[in-house]
């Protein structure tokens, strides 16, 4: 039985241990096992992260995170942050320092905004600071928590001219404690948690990039310096991902958009807005086949819409509500206000409501690839990944709701055959729930989650719960794709909704001959289509399969008396639906081979010398399988069609 100097913990196999109340996480560890105790960074509490130095004054469920768990790493980053932010005002006294959390994102673990005033650094800096975060790690010199009162922890800041933290104090609401993390001579301003000791985040910490990031993401305020850096478990981990750091810069879509002449931005177009060149264009296009057959073959109708609606129709979606600050502003016309479309359901709603439906045509499955504008942040944009315009592969099923869960597993598997058809075979699925801002009933968001948790089962998907993480109409099964990096990248998206039907009453006929409320899925196969290249330009280091390349072969000519055979032969191919070119210059053999295979990355070259004239041949290089000697034309011709035919 417990004292009033004793607090139980329950472990997370059910087992309670008792403990004096003041004992730290740590020494829970520590009493637990030595080697759960040197892998531990952080403790969570009744489901609340806090420091493992930091004592335990009342009973509760426990975890302890160690360095390689997700939750861990956070801590750890966390941690990295404050070493990167202690080196930076080393070497720059004068620097102010804003803000520097741990992000999920695939390049960075962790970001620190400083205003470095008229001594910036520059990439040339990144080594040393890299080097002095490595000292402040060896020196082990523990992680010290200190709370203060409003007045202190403001003075304490304008003591050390970090007017950003001022600032910052100034916003917290008047009853939210004001914590500090001192590490030997640097103190920060910061909730934590962090691990016990710099030396406890280990070597495997890196600093890596440099950008610009508005104080306040706020485009009227300063420009700030945001230096980016990472954090593993230990220095193998680390140089893999520089590793994969070098890769993907080789593989970046931005970069091989331009190599490639696939695609353009920018210029007078305005940030965020895509010019689809010929080759870009063309991969789009087999894309855009690929998924109408799918679409036809498995059942859906193939719809369009405008690009423009009243107000009045995003007021009664709940966009205007919910969504509005990534809305364009409205447009006059004719004394009406107008807006662009972010989305395309209720346009598709409306299609239902043009009349009377009865519950024997139930499920509809209507899809369209619709073009949407959503206002970025400037500072956000990148590339294709993130844009202000885009073609959503949208499709919305109209349900009874006892076909709701058949169908949810249907689109799920839809998913994955879509996703496997380009090359993605690894996935990450979340299951995110009702948001704090949101509209409709407890129940109806709870049948909604049990039936695209019953497909996740359905279907043998291991998932994760984000909590708070759905649409404000619905929560909905997010689909992350790992490319051949590992990174994974949110396209796919299937969501159940009870409330956009009622919101605009929309009905069907019953089996008894009354009105009832239909359900609606939103989903996404592939999202936007412009992240969607983004990222398989990026799997395939823009080296896309036969069926995808807008060219698929180049046949070279080894000298000028070749040339017309060359021509002739490439526009023959060109009879068959191959998209194969012809290479006439007068550049060596040698160099062609490389240019078109390793520069223009097509999949086959195809020599045609004296020998190759005389017999009617070719000979075949292969971007991936090397010489493939020498075949008749025809032969040639019948392995590309069949790759082309297999997808390949």
């Amino acid at each position: 039985m417990s004292t009033a100097t004793q607090i139980q913990l329950t472990l997370p196999d059910g087992s309670v241990r008792e403990y004096a109340a003041g004992t730290t996480g740590m020494q829970v560890a520590e009493s637990i096992g030595k080697g759960l105790a040197k892998a531990a960074v952080g403790i969570e509490l009744d489901g609340q992260v806090q420091s493992l130095q930091l004592p335990i004054q009342r009973s509760a469920k426990i975890r302890i995170y160690t360095r390689d768990s997700k939750e861990g790493l956070e801590v750890l980053r966390h941690s990295a942050a404050h070493v990167l932010a202690d080196a930076v005002k080393r070497i720059r006294p004068k620097a102010k320092l804003w803000k520097g959390p741990p992000v999920d994102d695939p390049r960075y673990g962790y970001y620190y905004d400083i205003d470095f005033g008229d001594q910036p650094i520059t990439h040339d800096d990144l080594p040393k600071i890299e080097q002095l975060m490595h000292e402040i790690v060896q020196q082990d010199v523990p992680f010290v928590l200190e709370s203060m009162d409003r007045q202190a922890a403001r003075a304490l800041m304008v003591q050390h001219g970090e007017d950003y933290k001022v600032a910052t104090i100034d916003k917290i609401p008047s009853d939210e404690p004001i914590t500090f993390y001192r590490s030997g001579e640097f103190v920060d301003m910061c909730r934590g948690p962090h691990v016990p000791s710099t030396g406890k985040i280990g070597p495997g910490i890196a600093v890596l990039a440099l950008a610009g990031a508005y104080f306040g993401n706020d485009a009227d305020n300063k420009m700030l310096t945001r230096i980016y850096g990472h954090a593993f478990p230990d220095k193998k981990a680390m140089d893999l991902h520089r590793h994969n750091l070098e890769e993907a810069g080789k593989r970046d879509h931005r970069r091989l958009g331009i190599d490639l002449d696939l695609f353009s931005s920018m210029g007078d177009l305005g940030a965020g807005l895509i010019l689809w060149h010929p080759k870009g264009g063309f991969v789009r296009h087999k894309i855009e086949e690929y998924w109408r057959q799918a679409h036809l073959r498995g059942g859906y109708d193939l719809v369009n819409s405008p690009h423009i609606a009243k107000a009045d129709l995003w007021q009664t979606s709940g966009h205007l509500d919910f969504y509005k600050d990534s809305m364009y502003s409205g447009i006059d016309i004719d004394g009406a206000e107008y807006r662009l479309k972010p989305m395309n359901c209720p346009f598709h709603v409306q299609i239902f409501k043009s009349k009377r439906r009865s519950y024997r045509e139930l499920p509809f499955r209507w899809a369209e690839l619709g073009t949407v504008y959503r206002y970025e942040n400037q500072g956000s944009l990148h590339g294709l990944l993130r844009v202000r315009g885009f073609t959503q592969d949208d499709a919305h099923l109209f349900l009874r709701e006892d076909q709701v869960e058949a169908e949810i597993e249907r689109c799920l598997r839809f998913v994955i055959s879509m996703l496997q058809a380009f090359g993605f075979h690894e996935y990450a699925m979340n299951l995110s729930t009702r948001p704090g801002k949101s509209v409709g009933s407890d129940a109806s968001w709870e049948k909604a989650t049990h039936a695209l948790e019953a497909a996740l089962k359905a279907v043998g998907l291991p998932y994760e719960v984000d909590v708070g993480g759905g649409a404000f109409y619905g929560p909905k099964i997010d689909v992350k794709i790992k490319d051949v990096l590992g990174r994974t990248w949110q396209c796919s998206t299937i969501q159940c909704d009870f409330n956009l039907p009622e919101r605009f009453d929309m009905t069907y006929i019953d089996g008894k001959g009354e009105k009832a409320r239909p359900v609606m899925v939103h989903r996404a196969l592939l999202g936007s289509l412009e992240r969607f290249f983004g990222v398989l330009v990026e799997h395939h280091g823009g080296a896309f399969p036969v069926w995808l390349a807008p060219v698929q072969a180049v046949l070279l000519s080894v000298g000028e008396r070749h040339a017309e055979a060359v021509v002739g032969r490439a526009r023959d191919l060109r009879t068959r639906d191959l998209r194969v070119d012809p290479d006439d210059s007068n550049e060596k053999i040698g160099q062609k081979i490389r240019h078109h295979l390793f520069q223009e990355k097509v999949p086959f070259v195809g020599v045609i010398g004296d020998q190759e004239l005389a017999n009617g041949t070719v000979t075949v290089r292969s971007r991936t399988d090397g010489d493939l000697g020498a075949m008749p034309v025809a032969a040639f011709a019948d392995l590309l069609a069949q790759l082309d035919r297999d997808r390949k």
